[in-house]
């Protein structure tokens, strides 16, 4: 490398050039704001002060277990507290945050855990009975810590020999947490759906954090105090980044177990709510509540999806109710989202067709993803901006993940070209905003959630009553999309749908199975290949 003269004796050292990372933002706002309320939940009100001695607490009880640089703390948890010190706490230990979908089965939690050599494992009463049946499947033994969360009301077994609380007791308030070595060290793990086989364990750098929770506070308009609502799980994709976020602009994370229709509208009335995301389902969920449930709101609430773009009914009903909608889009591999439908004013005065065409274009790349574009992936040239030639939808930043967990082929297949390919299939218009046209490998996205149709499938064809089966995505009002399962039986043999279905819930995590199940002989080409667009119109064709 040639040296310019701006190279010549200026050369990074401690005092120019510091590791990025999200960890820091907590510290600082501790500071700056150590009595503004951290977090609510339920009753509690945590001060950034008390939000940040607990995470260090939760960091030096895991350096006395010998937790440290690279190991994996894995928890299942809902959206409470604990998850919020975890995102913290693990992180200023050195080590590695898994969070586990709590919507999971047991097969797959254990594959998990195996796979990451989860030396911890936070786990809340609620799961307790698919965690213990995890555990029992798992070679990998962690130290299991029991979180008892005060809000939740219902009964579930002690799996472990310690409690959350106890566990913190241990730790010290004062604990003098590092940066990490280097801002390319590993903060988080997420697992894909297990799409295609066993899940991939998707890697997150500090880097990526720290940027991705800085786009999202730009994108979200997030000025000083915002006030945010946890209806998206922060196991997913660590919550898009945003208890990362959070903590840039001293905001107030409003905690919530489970979402449904009352505690939201109470929670955006009672704490001055302004700011919340999740899949199509939680926009359902506030529409059709009980007029008993809702409340009116403070004042205009922002509300980021992401999945399918809304129907214009959809955000119609929205604004009328006090939501201004965004669309967002992106994938485990990205952090969450990395492209935003940025709206243009003068879009408003659009007639209902463009501007439904408007609204359900995914759009662009965040303020920190280096590069989005539509590739013909044989090529890896740009296709024409022109709204109609298809291509894949790419990306290339310090957003993109390092790769995927023990798995280099994976890694490299993704990496193909020196740009992340999403598999998803695209067009680009001559603004440069992209619109998805379809999903490669025909998942189904249902409340915010990858189902694999060909994991549907595969626990089809194990009855043994089918000798044919294709599964698709099913357009549903609550959901988004369900499984539409397509059956052809063997001769002389004889099922309900009601059977299947049953079937496939002793196989599937219950939200894979398919909601409709429909007996015909299957459309097949030439080759004897299922013809899954003609399925997909008989599906939108049900009642």
């Amino acid at each position: 490398m040639t040296l310019t003269t701006y190279d010549i004796d200026l050369d990074k050292n401690p005092a120019n050039f510091q590791p990025l990372t999200p960890l820091t933002f907590l510290e600082r706002a501790a500071s700056v704001h150590p009595e503004r309320t951290a977090i609510i939940h339920g009753s509690l009100r945590r001060s950034y002060r008390d939000f940040y001695a607990r995470s260090r607490r939760l960091a030096s009880a895991l350096a006395k277990c010998g937790i440290g640089r690279g190991d994996t703390v894995s928890v299942v948890l809902p959206n409470t507290p604990a998850m919020l010190e975890c995102h913290y706490g693990v992180p200023m230990a050195g080590a590695v945050l898994n969070t586990l979908n709590t919507r999971l089965d047991a097969r797959i939690i254990a594959f998990s855990l195996e796979h990451s050599g989860a030396k911890i494992l936070i786990t809340d009463r609620e799961f307790s009975g698919i965690v213990k049946a995890a555990l029992e499947l798992s070679s990998v033994k962690p130290l299991v810590i029991d979180y008892d969360d005060p809000e939740f009301s219902g009964s579930g077994e002690r799996l472990g020999e310690i409690e959350y609380e106890d566990f913190l007791a241990d730790g010290d308030p004062d604990f003098s947490w590092s940066l990490p070595r280097d801002e390319w060290d590993a903060i988080a793990l997420n697992y894909t759906s297990g799409t295609t086989g066993d899940p991939k364990g998707v890697v997150y750098h500090h880097r990526g954090a720290y940027l991705l929770a800085i786009g999202n506070i730009v994108i979200g308009g997030m000025g000083q105090h915002p006030v945010y609502l946890w209806t998206l799980p922060m196991f997913h994709c660590n919550g898009w980044c945003f208890p990362w976020s959070l903590s840039i602009v001293a905001g107030t994370h409003v905690c919530l177990r489970a979402v449904r229709a009352k505690p939201m509208y109470d929670a955006i009335a009672d704490h001055g709510v302004t700011h919340l995301c999740g899949a199509p389902i939680v926009m359902s969920t506030l529409l059709n509540a009980p007029v008993a449930e809702k409340r009116p709101l403070p004042h205009i609430v922002r509300f980021f999806t992401a999945a399918a773009p809304p129907p214009e009914a959809v955000l119609a009903a929205m604004k009328d109710a006090g939501f201004n909608v965004t669309h967002l889009y992106g994938l485990t591999e990205v952090y969450g989202p990395a492209v935003v439908n940025e709206w243009h004013e003068e879009w408003n005065g659009l007639d209902s067709a463009e501007y439904a065409a408007k609204k359900a274009r995914q759009g662009v790349r965040y303020p920190v993803l280096e590069a989005l574009d539509v590739l013909n992936p044989e090529t890896m040239q740009p296709v024409p901006a022109d709204g109609a030639t298809l291509g894949e939808v790419m990306f290339r930043g310090n957003v993109v993940m390092k790769g995927y967990l023990k798995n280099p082929g994976a890694t490299a297949k993704a990496f193909e070209g020196g740009w992340f390919h999403s598999g998803d299939l695209g067009v680009k218009y001559p603004d440069g905003y992209i619109q998805l046209k379809d999903r490669s490998k025909d998942i189904i996205i249902s409340g915010g959630e990858n189902i694999s149709s060909i994991e549907v499938e595969d626990a089809l064809y194990k009855h043994p009553a089918v000798q044919a089966a294709a599964v698709v995505a099913m357009p549903d009002e609550k959901w988004g999309e369900t499984p539409c399962a397509f059956v052809e039986l063997k001769p002389d043999e004889a099922a309900s749908a009601e059977d299947l279905i049953a079937w496939c819930k002793q196989h599937l995590a219950s939200y894979k199975c398919p909601r409709t199940v429909v007996f015909t002989e299957l459309p097949k080409t030439s080759t004897g290949k299922i013809q899954k667009f003609c399925l997909r119109e008989l599906a939108r064709a049900q009642p």
